[in-house]
């Protein structure tokens, strides 16, 4: 174990007691499902009052994430938008994390703004609401007006959640260091990878800059389009913990009584929404990436106005051609292309089988040929197909999760406003402009161009890699670096095989020397030692036969 990561462990001993009594509390719960005393079971309660042996598992993975506080109730929101590690059982209930986090006073709120500002609350705005509107993990958000009479809202981060945050991130590290070491299973989940994406983004949201920085781009990329507003931003009035923006007058898509009382066209106000989603997707290429019902309001007009943009993602273009890859074979149903296009953007595991994969997404396909646009459930067939790839241990993408989680949250949110909203029937003039983005001559001509610079590099640097590896076979440094998989278990029958036959062969010997001990004549360490080799043989012998009958693992 490194050195590092048993400082990560030690530092912050205390916490990382609570996180494991926690895991223990929730995941030992299905050893006492089966005892049937009320009394006894009436002890095993969540912090909500639910008593932990009749959850789900996934449920009781929400409650843990929840019991330990912010930095973990992020985590679990990050780590929903990963449905090929979690599943989309536990995405479900991952979704329902929302953390009202206790607000702080009015006094530490003040304190913070005038040390960020550098001048008092009062002289920056004319008046301030002192109780906050809301109060997440990461801060709390207060109204006010400014001087000029626009109204405004005040994100302010928590006092001291900074240094909470950094130590359960660092501590999280360092548990996933000792996952990668020591727990084969997990290691192909890449807990160490996973775990730097998570302090990577937690360490963003700390920083109100980059939520700026997103709200700006965002109004930048929609300046021309009328029926969307993200709020404007006062840089003059902002900081690294302090964000001040454009209070949004509107009615939250999570009112939907009030939005049908309001007589607007709520398909229009649907459809408006999807195209703005679909626009930054697959138009723009940078999303926000969090549309549940809270972060949506409609506005005077219909119009779409869009909030918290701290979590927002990001398309390439290699990622948007692999995804338009397998949007043109799903459509098509070529189970071979999507099966390849799957292949090329996950990593997939040593025992990884292409053609059950094939064969499996074939199936898949199936399900969904002969279904208008209008009855396609594209949510529905994007977490079947993250099903599939979890069950073959194919990790993928964070980003491409993350899109994914985007685009069935979006559908669902919009299908409560409008029953008849369909995702597929918006994506389809998107799909065409793709098809015809592929073949346009400009298209063309960039491949081929890449083609030829490609090749010129190749022929550029092949001389000089040949003429290094004749070098090194010419100084005997020249190193092949084999790694073998799967091995250990063949490895361990053959040591356990010749230690059978040796103690077999030496307790034979024994046993006709009449090696004393002796009992009526007969060796007892030979004795022994024969029945001991008897015992294992027989042992390696079934152990081999189990292992022919289990199917290949996936």
């Amino acid at each position: 174990m490194r050195l590092r990561t048993l400082v990560r462990i030690e530092k912050s001993a205390r916490r990382l007691a609570e996180i494991l009594g926690t895991m223990a509390k929730y995941g030992l719960a299905d050893w006492l499902s089966g005892v049937d005393y009320d009394w006894f079971r009436g002890l095993l309660k969540s912090a909500e009052g639910e008593i932990i042996p009749d959850l789900t598992t996934a449920e009781r993975i929400r409650l843990f994430l929840t019991d330990l506080g912010p930095t973990f109730i992020k985590v679990g929101q990050i780590l929903s938008t990963r449905p090929d590690l979690v599943g989309t059982d536990v995405i479900v209930e991952l979704s329902k994390l929302q953390s009202q986090t206790p607000p702080d006073s009015w006094e530490q709120v003040a304190s913070l703004i005038e040390m960020e500002l550098g001048r008092p609350a009062g002289e920056i705005f004319r008046e301030v609401m002192e109780t906050p509107v809301a109060s997440a993990s990461i801060g709390q958000v207060h109204a006010a007006t400014l001087h000029d009479g626009r109204n405004v809202v005040v994100k302010v981060m928590h006092r001291g959640i900074e240094d909470a945050v950094r130590r359960d991130l660092d501590l999280l590290m360092g548990l996933a260091e000792l996952a990668e070491k020591h727990a084969i299973q997990l290691r192909r989940y890449q807990p160490v990878a996973t775990a730097r994406y998570f302090q990577r983004t937690l360490l963003r949201e700390l920083d109100f800059g980059y939520e700026r920085r997103h709200l700006e781009k965002f109004a930048e990329n929609f300046a021309d389009d009328e029926t969307v507003h993200f709020p404007e931003v006062f840089p003059d009035y902002c900081a690294d913990r302090v964000l001040t923006m454009e209070r949004l007058i509107g009615i939250p898509v999570t009112d939907i009584p009030a939005l049908k009382a309001s007589d607007a066209d709520l398909n229009e106000f649907a459809r408006r929404g999807g195209n703005l989603y679909l626009q930054m997707v697959f138009g723009d290429g940078f999303y926000h990436a969090d549309p549940h019902p809270g972060n949506l309001f409609r506005m005077e007009g219909n119009v779409v106005g869009v909030i918290d943009c701290g979590m927002v993602g990001h398309i390439d273009e290699g990622l948007r051609e692999d995804i338009e890859d397998m949007l043109l074979a799903a459509v098509s149903g070529d189970p071979d292309g999507l099966t390849d296009g799957i292949v090329r953007v996950g990593q997939v595991p040593p025992e990884f089988d292409e053609d059950d994969l094939r064969a499996e997404v074939g199936e898949f396909l199936s399900d969904y040929v002969g279904q208008s646009v209008a009855e396609f459930d594209v949510s529905g067939a994007l977490q079947r197909l993250f099903d599939l790839v979890r069950d073959f241990h194919i990790v993928l993408p964070q980003s491409f999760g993350m899109l994914v989680k985007t685009l069935v949250v979006l559908e669902g949110t919009a299908r409560q406003l409008s029953p008849d909203f369909s995702l597929a029937a918006m994506i389809r003039p998107y799909y065409q402009r793709a098809v015809r983005r592929r073949l346009s001559p400009q298209r063309l001509a960039s491949g081929i161009g890449r083609g030829v610079r490609d090749w010129k590099r190749l022929v550029e640097s092949l001389p000089r890699d040949l003429s290094d590896i004749l070098g090194r076979f010419r100084k005997g440094t020249l190193e092949v670096h084999l790694e073998h998989r799967r091995l250990e278990t063949t490895v361990d029958r053959l040591v356990l095989g010749l230690l059978t036959a040796a103690m077999f062969l030496g307790s034979a010997i024994m046993w006709s020397m009449k090696a004393p001990p002796t009992l009526f004549g007969v060796s007892l360490f030979g004795a022994l030692g024969f029945l001991a080799s008897v015992w294992l043989g027989v042992g390696l012998l079934l152990s081999i036969r189990r292992a022919k009958k289990q199917p290949p693992q996936r």
